[in-house]
């Protein structure tokens, strides 16, 4: 049985494009508005890069 005050779903949304780069806050505040039930708990922003692409990645932990 989940721990009714931990994390029971997790969201993940990245983007490697520039154009999807920018937009990614927009999809992420999509998600938010259209899940109005959902607590979110944290929200972990990781860039990784190498020589030719760069990954945004916006990670929502959160409670149903």
């Amino acid at each position: 049985m989940p721990d009714e005050e931990g994390v029971n779903l997790v969201k993940v949304f990245s983007a490697t494009r520039a154009r999807d780069r920018e937009k990614l806050g927009d999809r992420v505040t999509e998600w938010i508005q259209s899940h109005a039930g959902a607590t979110i708990l944290d929200a972990i922003v990781c860039l990784s890069s190498d020589r030719e692409f760069h990954c945004l990645s916006i990670v929502l932990l959160c409670r149903e």
